[in-house]
């Protein structure tokens, strides 16, 4: 014999950082798979070490972690477990970034600032990692600053679900809070039928971060419900005075509806002492107890992670999850 041959098979593998393992483990449980055991801790000086527990070798790998608060340690050490495949002689490696770090820093507003989010892609990418998956891209070019493949989910399906179930029997105008976000608006009319679409007309100070004042609505809202749309709620600012706008414009009910429920600083309580009737986000980053509160729905991403998850593993087809949506 001239050859060893050996029949293919693959291995599906998922690893968990230790910023929201609760996600990892719920995407598991859909996958029918078990988090491959990791040890991970930090050095006293603050280094971060992580050693997986199984052999990882010829594995096709996904290694989830959310970037939450601290950023900058989850992306490191998400970083160093991708070096950790890498160095194991894992296949494929994924990177399964719920929440893209940096990804509001995407162009240059004025001279000598970084392009953060491209250089969060470029790490990942000297990490060792194949592939990128994410939700809900802050802006969609970010896709290109990764020199490999891009899976950008979308969680617009499953907030409109939510929203038709609980509102549709009321009028329905969609708003964006900026005209950044008006493509997204746009989508969110086409999938609740052509209900009519408005946007609120800003300016923002470019050397105060998160403080924005709201100008005029440009549409019709008066007397309807009107579905704030955006990407993220960060200190909740932006969408709080979005809504103080709408209000005074007649809006009879505000429903506010982000991917990313960032959430930091005074955003609970903002978002609680406000007039609007609900808030509705999913679960790609956590979310504790403490900063739950009553106008609060939490969605879970997790269903569609573990799909586009089989889909890569299996060679199928992403895009076909949003209807060929790109």
């Amino acid at each position: 014999m001239s050859a060893i041959r050996q029949a293919n098979s693959k291995s599906l593998m998922l690893f968990s950082g230790r910023a929201y393992p609760e996600l990892t483990t719920e995407i598991a449980g859909h996958l029918g798979v078990t988090p491959t055991p990791t040890a991970s801790y930090e050095f006293a000086n603050g280094e971060l070490f992580v050693r997986f527990e199984e052999s990882v070798r010829g594995c096709d790998a996904f290694v989830v972690q959310s970037h939450t608060a601290p950023i900058n340690t989850w992306l490191m050490e998400q970083l160093i477990m991708v070096d950790a495949l890498k160095r194991a002689s894992a296949k494929r490696i994924t990177v399964v970034a719920p929440f893209f770090p940096y990804a509001r820093q995407d162009k240059k507003h004025r001279g000598r600032e970084p392009i953060s989010a491209r250089l969060v892609a470029d790490m990942f990418k000297t990490a060792g990692a194949d592939r990128l998956m994410t939700v809900d891209l802050h802006t969609a070019q970010i896709q290109g600053f990764f020199d490999g493949p891009v899976d950008h989910l979308f969680a617009l399906d499953l907030l409109v679900a939510h929203v038709c179930e609980r509102w549709g029997d009321r009028d329905i105008t969609v708003v964006s809070p900026d005209s950044g976000r008006v493509r997204v608006a746009e989508r969110w009319t086409d999938k609740l039928g052509g209900v009519p679409l408005a946007f609120i007309h800003k300016t923002r100070d470019p050397l105060k971060p998160n403080e924005v004042k709201a100008n005029r609505v440009v549409g019709d809202v008066a007397g309807r419900v009107c579905i704030l749309v955006d990407d993220m709620i960060d200190t909740g600012g932006t969408i709080v005075k979005a809504a103080e706008t709408l209000f005074e414009a007649g809006a009879a009910d505000v429903i506010v509806t982000a991917t990313h429920g960032v959430l930091s600083g005074p955003a609970v309580d903002r978002l609680k002492n406000s007039k609007v009737s609900e808030v509705i986000v999913t679960n790609t980053l956590p979310i504790e107890p403490e900063r739950h509160f009553d106008k609060l729905t939490v969605l879970s991403i997790a269903p569609l992670l573990a799909r586009a998850i089989k889909e890569v593993f299996e060679d199928g087809s992403v895009t076909s999850l949003f209807d060929g949506a790109s």
